[in-house]
């Protein structure tokens, strides 16, 4: 499901990447653990193609069995926009939209129709218990109930892969341990693959691997 192989990366002078080799199966949930500054959020990014490893190294990266090495930009915008979600900390939701509307948008920029996107974004926010909360902004909502319309906004497309970078961070913990079950269950009846970045140690300890990065490497797992 997804490999990469000798992922280097640098900002600067500072290498925050030192070759690092990770190989994640279909359905698995991985949580990446680690210190402040270990190269986590990093490596997600490149995962997720918001970023580029260093180019002038040998590397390999590929999700779902396709290769993304040698994409143009063009096409991994689309591949990402087709094959991957993303949760984040803070959820990043736009404040003059409803939930549905937050929802619906990497629909609508992967070109699906109004009729079957709203469908979709209705039975997912319905799934996540959210029916009541449709046509609620940001402001109106929780934060926990903010953090599931974001999970719903990362599923609308149906993607193979869901990265969340510290997804439950912002969350009390009641929430938290809500939006943790909400990981499983979502893998076990849709088989997306997940790839937490997370300080969580409940968390990272329900995952089906754990594995924890130090000075831009993966240690252990």
């Amino acid at each position: 499901m997804i490999i990469c192989k000798n992922i280097h990366k640098y900002y600067g002078e500072v290498e925050v990447l030192k070759g690092v080799d990770l190989d994640i199966k279909k359905g698995e949930v991985v949580a990446i653990v680690g210190p402040s500054g270990a190269g986590k959020t990093t490596l997600l990014q490149i995962l997720g193609t918001l970023d580029k490893p260093l180019k002038e190294n040998d590397f390999e990266l590929a999700l779902n069995n396709i290769s993304l090495k040698n994409l143009s930009d063009k096409e991994i915008s689309a591949f990402r926009n087709k094959h991957i979600g993303f949760i984040f900390q803070f959820h990043q939701l736009l404040p003059e939209f409803t939930a549905l509307e937050n929802v619906c948008i990497p629909a609508y920029i992967a070109k699906k129709t109004k009729l079957e996107t709203e469908k979709s974004a209705k039975e997912i926010l319905a799934f996540l218990g959210l029916s009541h909360r449709i046509n609620h902004k940001p402001n109106e909502l929780s934060g926990g109930e903010q953090q599931r319309v974001a999970v719903a906004r990362a599923l609308i497309n149906n993607p193979s892969v869901i990265l969340a970078d510290e997804p439950s961070g912002n969350l009390d913990s009641k929430s938290a341990k809500n939006l943790h079950e909400l990981f499983f269950k979502l893998r076990d009846q849709f088989g997306q693959t997940f790839v937490l970045v997370t300080h969580n140690e409940e968390l990272a300890t329900m995952a089906d691997r754990k594995l924890t990065m130090i000075d831009g490497k993966i240690a252990s797992s």
